[in-house]
């Protein structure tokens, strides 16, 4: 497995860079729409009501039953995988927020409230900070899930990535490069679990205080 990919690396490389943009474009495209949705679902109760059971729904349909329609609708490019990743980092990330923002305590919205503060001002000086660690609790998950979507979406139709590469060493037999891929797409997901570690380490000051008392 190290010789093969010791040898193979080039083209490794540029399998690996092609699954990588797909999984960061897709990451980004959802953590976006999560928060959006999270954020308007919080704020109105009845389009909570609506779109939470549609929400839980979604994540009831495999991922590899929907992809092959992505294909026959847009093609072998690029959107298709994008897609794939949003449908797998989205759920994560979304339900992460909005049950964090519904767990923050009532009294300190009173408080902030018989103050005068306006919606923004408790969202920004209450419920975004104690929401912060459900947030990055989903970011998490999403982000090694960003990976397996984008491989997932290769496998089924593409021209270049870790998941096309992998298929065609599969049906070629040449299984130290299946190995391989598997271990460089085991190495991205725990980087780019790291990485988001790393923002919740900078983005959370408090909680490095408190774990240094």
């Amino acid at each position: 497995m190290l010789a093969a990919l010791g040898e193979g690396w080039p083209l490794f490389w540029k399998h690996t860079s092609v699954t990588l943009y797909e999984s960061l474009l897709g990451f980004v495209l959802a953590v976006v729409l999560a928060l959006a949705l999270a954020l308007t679902m919080d704020a109105l109760p009845l389009v909570r009501q609506a779109l939470y059971p549609l929400l839980v729904t979604t994540q009831t349909v495999p991922i590899i039953s929907v992809a092959p329609l992505f294909l026959i609708w847009f093609g072998y490019g690029l959107l298709p995988k994008v897609l794939v990743v949003v449908l797998v980092c989205f759920f994560p990330v979304a339900v992460s927020l909005l049950e964090s923002l519904a767990a923050v305590d009532p009294e300190l919205i009173d408080l902030l409230r018989s103050m005068g503060a306006s919606r923004m001002a408790q969202l920004r000086l209450v419920k975004l900070p104690a929401a912060l660690p459900g947030l990055f609790s989903g970011l998490k998950i999403a982000a090694t899930y960003s990976i397996m979507g984008a491989v997932i979406g290769e496998w089924l139709g593409a021209q270049a990535g870790l998941g096309y590469y992998m298929t065609l060493s599969q049906r070629s037999f040449a299984t130290p490069r299946v190995f391989a891929v598997i271990v460089i797409i085991t190495v991205l997901s725990l980087a780019l679990f790291k990485v988001i570690e790393l923002a919740e380490y900078f983005a959370m000051p408090w909680q490095r205080l408190r774990s240094e008392e």
